[in-house]
């Protein structure tokens, strides 16, 4: 059961990118995202993130997919019609939002991760009322934390293997939606 607030995003979003676009994870889902992970592992963990995530098998993945506690919602990222990523939103303690994202490598470096991070934070900005967006980035992950800084999040705080990251979403209008809409020129 997803939490009553995540419910209310919508199921598919666009991003500024054309050909990609964001697409609620089901438990149907569950087979190709394992076969990226799968595809994926050193890329995903060669910072030591994602570990257990790669590890999982199809059921692990269908169940964490049909019971995020409510507390997630995840979209697949999109290239045309193929799975490269994913990005989630976790309700943390609403209005304040985490959000979670990787990619396969043959899909970064084209501002993808970043796009589908700019759309769901709009999307929770709009419809959720976020005020407040936090996200983690173990060291040495220096391209994840590249995204984030262009989307306007600052370090706030050091863990013993991870950054966290800040985006306040307040007036007078929050540097990821101005470059949203620098982007799409």
């Amino acid at each position: 059961m997803v939490h009553p607030l995540l419910g209310a995003l919508p199921e598919t979003l666009p991003t500024r990118i054309p050909d990609v676009s964001l697409r609620v994870l089901t438990p149907s889902c569950a087979a190709d995202i394992r076969a990226l992970l799968q595809a994926n592992t050193a890329h995903l963990t060669r910072h030591g993130d994602f570990t257990e995530q790669v590890r999982a098998s199809v059921e692990e993945i269908e169940e964490a997919l049909s019971d995020s506690a409510g507390k997630e919602r995840a979209y697949g990222i999109r290239l045309r019609e193929s799975l490269v990523g994913q990005v989630s939103i976790i309700a943390a303690a609403p209005p304040h939002y985490g959000l979670g994202y990787w990619l396969a490598r043959s899909a970064t470096g084209k501002g993808r991760a970043g796009a589908a991070c700019a759309a769901l934070i709009g999307s929770a900005f709009t419809v959720l009322g976020a005020t407040d967006m936090f996200a983690g980035v173990t060291h040495g992950n220096d391209p994840s934390a590249a995204v984030l800084r262009r989307l306007g999040f600052a370090p706030v705080e050091e863990f013993p293997t991870y950054t966290r990251f800040h985006l306040p979403l307040t007036s007078p209008g929050p540097r990821w939606f101005r470059l949203r809409s620098d982007l799409r020129r």
